[in-house]
């Protein structure tokens, strides 16, 4: 965030990615990394937020010791971003800060020189990564709306291209705060004037004074959308337990426990006071308006996972399920696109349900078996679209369609090339049809008598009979007409 060193994760040998800046030591000088700043703007954008005029940042005072210049660079009074809204869960802030090292807890930890039942060790090459650090209101009520909020803010995050947003590779991490407040304390629909600071907004919009709220409890160590929801769900059980016992939530910081299943606790929680923060001197105050077109930053801004939503559900009409499977994988939600505006050129009415059917199971399920993925996989938008055009024209059925599709993964060809060279197109010539139908009628008399009888699903047994010896080469309603035609003979 304010030094020159790589920090794209993927640094395996401690310590490596580190410089006397990102270390802290004396006389260095940070320097602010504009691209980091642009990014969170953008953020702030696609969350519907206030864009700050003055921006500044602070010096947080703390020890721990996987930070290195004993306080780290941050923003407290004037962040990048204020405000805004994501499903319904307001956001206090966003602002931009550097990431601490990371602890590794060695039990034992043996070298050639000592010799410990146990140590912790410091690797420094995250220290001074540029972090976005997201503040929500307490609008979030139980561990489901915490999860949905989060899943939603990762799409945002890659669709803004700001991050990967990889909860298992750190890129993402999520620290709830869980407090339970009484039901029946005050609450007053307007702030006194100047006491703006002593108030804070509940779920219903009325005002609790901060001494009525509840103690709260921050938790860390969540890697995965699972850890979150099981970390709120078990700390909301735990303080209400607390408390109808008569005693006090202690304000403190918990760790989640996944392999117990608990939360467990690591040290008691500062308040703003305690971190003692102050402008940061060795850095300028930021106005944002002149080192950035705001506009043109904001236009840039691209279409966004629930305009996304929407956009599809209006123009293909497919399962909600399946926008959500795409929603979750731009590059499969891109390729259906590409392949629906071919079909639409293909067909008069194309039938996009059909489209979404067979990308989703019969090639997405063949690329999973295989190890392909979007980027490489042979099978174009426009072929695809190519032979779904042919289902809907009646030239093959179903099964020969499956088949086919295999060996387009295979080759990469047009489907009507190799229904060619392969011999898969439907059979829909009467006579030929009508040689196989006496061989079915003669083969299943049973049936042929049930069907003179007035069973009508004995006609369909037949029918699939007909398909069978043909391979699936049979015109259903070819097959069907010519079997009518002869036990009506």
């Amino acid at each position: 965030m304010f030094c020159g060193c790589p920090n794209d994760g993927t640094e395996r040998v401690p310590n490596k990615n580190t410089c006397p800046i990102c270390l802290g030591h004396p006389g260095t000088l940070p320097t602010i990394n504009k691209e980091a700043v642009k990014k969170v703007i953008r953020v702030g954008f696609a969350l519907r937020g206030t864009i700050a005029t003055h921006s500044q940042f602070d010096r947080k005072s703390y020890f721990y010791p996987d930070l290195p210049k004993g306080y780290q660079i941050s923003q407290y009074e004037f962040p990048i971003v204020k405000g805004g809204i994501l499903n319904g869960v307001r956001i206090t802030r966003v602002h931009l800060e550097e990431d601490a090292g990371k602890l590794v807890h060695a039990d034992p930890y043996k070298s050639a020189h000592n010799q410990h039942k146990s140590a912790s060790l410091v690797d420094f090459n995250r220290a001074g990564v540029p972090l976005m650090e997201l503040v929500t209101e307490p609008d979030i009520k139980n561990a489901d709306e915490a999860v949905a909020f989060a899943r939603e803010l990762q799409l945002i995050l890659k669709y803004l291209g700001a991050s990967d947003a990889n909860m298992e590779n750190g890129q993402m991490r999520i620290e709830a705060n869980i407090s339970l407040m009484p039901a029946n304390v005050p609450r007053i629909s307007q702030i006194p004037a100047g006491k703006e600071r002593e108030y804070i907004r509940d779920i219903g919009g009325q005002f609790v004074h901060v001494r009525e709220l509840g103690n709260k409890v921050e938790v860390k160590n969540i890697n995965s959308f699972k850890a979150v929801h099981d970390a709120i769900a078990f700390e909301i059980k735990r303080q209400e337990k607390v408390l109808s016992e008569g005693k006090k939530v202690v304000q403190e910081t918990r760790g989640w426990n996944d392999a117990e299943g608990v939360t467990e606790s690591q040290r008691t929680k500062e308040g703003a006071n305690d971190y003692r923060y102050f402008p940061e001197p060795d850095l300028p105050p930021l106005n944002l308006q002149e080192l950035f077109d705001l506009d043109a930053l904001k236009a840039e801004t691209p279409e966004l996972p629930e305009a996304k939503r929407r956009r599809f559900v209006q123009e293909f009409g497919i399962a909600k399920d399946q926008i959500e499977v795409m929603i979750y994988e731009p590059p499969l939600a891109n390729y259906f696109e590409a392949a629906a505006s071919e079909l639409a050129e293909k067909t008069k009415k194309p039938d996009y349900q059909l489209l979404a059917n067979y990308l989703l199971s019969d090639l997405k399920g063949q690329m999973s078996t295989q190890g392909i993925h979007f980027e490489s996989v042979k099978i174009s938008p426009e072929h695809l679209a190519h032979l779904i055009g042919i289902i809907q024209g009646g030239k093959i059925s179903s099964r020969i369609a499956k088949d086919l599709l295999v060996r387009m993964i295979e080759s990469g060809e047009d489907p009507e090339n190799l229904m060619k060279t392969d011999g898969m197109e439907l059979i829909s010539d009467q006579g030929a049809l009508g040689t196989v139908a006496d061989e079915v009628i003669a083969a299943n008399e049973k049936s042929v008598a049930d069907y003179k009888n007035g069973k009508e699903q004995a006609l369909q047994f037949l029918v699939g009979q007909m398909m069978a010896k043909t391979n699936g080469k049979a015109d259903p309603e070819g097959a069907r007409k010519a079997l009518i035609n002869k036990l009506k003979s």
